[in-house]
């Protein structure tokens, strides 16, 4: 597909069609770099993708405990108030 760069105030832009994006998976965001003198454009990926089953897994299988607790044995608290 050939296509035309446009003027977009300082800046040059082009037109990508809809059907190209789905078949690209690409929805609102992309990732954009230079690879051998290319320009790629790939789909940005979702960053909490996949964490709401990493937590789950984490649970079932007791891996979610704290690493820290919340207060340390020799942590004076008789000062805090609660309200």
């Amino acid at each position: 597909m050939r296509s035309t760069l446009r003027n977009i105030g300082n800046s040059k832009g082009i037109i990508l069609p809809q059907q190209l994006l789905k078949q690209c998976y690409i929805e609102n965001e992309v990732n954009i770099e230079v690879k051998e003198n290319s320009i790629v454009i790939t789909p940005a990926e979702d960053k909490w993708k996949g964490w709401a089953e990493a937590f789950q897994a984490m649970a079932a299988n007791g891996d979610d405990e704290q690493a820290l607790p919340d207060t340390f044995e020799d942590e004076d608290t008789s000062d805090w108030t609660w309200k």
